[in-house]
């Protein structure tokens, strides 16, 4: 990784991996169509300048960072298409809720929107899910800006806002995302996630309980690690149990019977409490998803006031690595029929064991180079490596870093 501590005048090297074997080379030729990668590296931002991007065009500004690379894999969503793995894992967990949550009219209780646009605003992106204008999250570093007021999402959370203001009480909601990132086999600039949340009334919640109409699902208090300052202690722990009920049940119809899971306390701006899951696999803990309650302020914001709800985001591409034995992120990506034909089977919960594509040997390359201007941040190289070197490119590693003690 190249450390964005580096000042001006450093001299870093880098070490880069490559394997073309498990990588096509008739896809990295067809998804770059010859352009010539130096002179496109970045989106050109002449002033006045647009950028067309999925039937709309967007003016430019000096937050613009869009990459032909990622600009190219706008509009592929592969959760949607037949067959890949991807869409394996979507229309599991899709049936999975169809079947397990139903309305009082017999139809699904919650809704699926997996064809909305990653073009967001920041409202969207950020303010509307309460994160501060100062949070790290939000720098131009971290992400991909068609300009100061539009983005790719860089969370399925963008669309939480506007789902609940059209009053749906239950959904998920799957999609591309788009985070500027190191290089490794983990790691790739655009992935997908899957989102949900499920709202309560006071009805639904209490329903079961014995002197359920007593309870209330909202007081005045203050705030504490367990609860938030609008909860009631009954309702909180209410529906921290339906989540994380929901999620074991999810897990092990993905994972089977006999799963072990822990819960991981942390932080997210729009739950509270938040926590990580993670399942004991093949005996090493993996982490597998975020999730909590969510932040009363934005349910209430949305016009929900009258209703408590639990939200949860899973990796596509982090389970369908863990459940078919792809090690490798960039093969999501590969349209090489020796990986496609693998996933298409008859039934969409048969077992796949992914088989590798090629044995031979990462190629190894150094390169050392003067740091530029002292607004240089590591995923600006990244985003230099992809384009020029494609998904041939595997691994970015720093190796060495010299600053000399006298010029600087």
């Amino acid at each position: 990784m190249v450390g964005s501590a580096l000042r001006r005048g450093s001299h870093a090297y880098v070490y880069l991996v490559s394997k073309a074997g498990h990588i096509s080379r008739g896809h990295q030729h067809q998804a770059w169509h010859s352009r010539p990668a130096a002179v496109e590296c970045v989106a050109q931002r002449a002033p006045g300048s647009v950028v067309e991007l999925l039937g709309k065009s967007y003016p430019q500004d000096d937050h613009s960072n869009l990459t032909q690379k990622v600009l190219a894999r706008v509009g592929r969503n592969l959760h949607n298409q037949q067959h890949h793995p991807l869409w394996l894992i979507k229309e599991r967990v899709k049936d999975h809720f169809y079947k397990q949550y139903v309305g009082r009219s017999g139809t699904p209780l919650f809704s699926v929107h997996d064809n909305l646009s990653p073009v967001v605003t920041t409202w969207q992106n950020f303010d509307s899910l309460l994160i501060p204008a100062e949070h790290p999250s939000r720098k131009k570093g971290d992400n991909y800006y068609l300009n100061r007021t539009h983005m790719l999402r860089a969370h399925t959370s963008a669309h939480q806002w506007d789902l609940l203001h059209a009053g749906l009480d239950a959904f998920l909601v799957v999609g591309d995302v788009y985070r500027r990132d190191q290089i490794d086999s983990q790691h790739y600039p655009v992935f997908h996630q899957l989102e949900a949340v499920r709202l309560f009334s006071k009805h639904e919640l209490f329903a079961g309980i014995e002197d359920g109409e007593s309870l209330q699902l909202f007081e005045q208090s203050s705030r504490s690690t367990h609860k938030q300052e609008t909860h009631t202690m009954e309702a909180m722990k209410l529906v921290e149990f339906d989540l994380k009920q929901t999620l074991t049940r999810l897990m092990t119809h993905l994972f089977g019977d006999g799963l072990e899971i822990r819960w991981v306390d942390c932080y997210f701006p729009f739950t509270h409490p938040s926590f990580e899951m993670e399942i004991n696999f093949r005996g090493e803990w993996l982490e597998v998803l975020g999730c909590g309650v969510m932040e009363q302020r934005l349910v209430n914001s949305a016009g929900a006031q009258d209703r408590i709800g639990w939200a949860f985001g899973l990796g596509l591409e982090r389970l369908a690595m863990i459940l078919y034995d792809i090690h490798d992120i960039r093969l999501f990506w590969s349209e090489d029929e020796r990986f496609l034909k693998q996933f298409r089977v008859a039934n969409i919960n048969q077992k796949v064991k992914f088989q590798p594509l090629s044995k031979y040997p990462a190629l190894i390359n150094d390169i050392s180079f003067w740091l530029p201007s002292e607004t240089y941040t590591e995923n600006d190289f990244y985003d230099l490596v992809r384009t020029i070197g494609g998904d041939l490119v595997e691994k970015v590693d720093l190796i060495d870093k010299f600053e000399h003690p006298k010029v600087s």
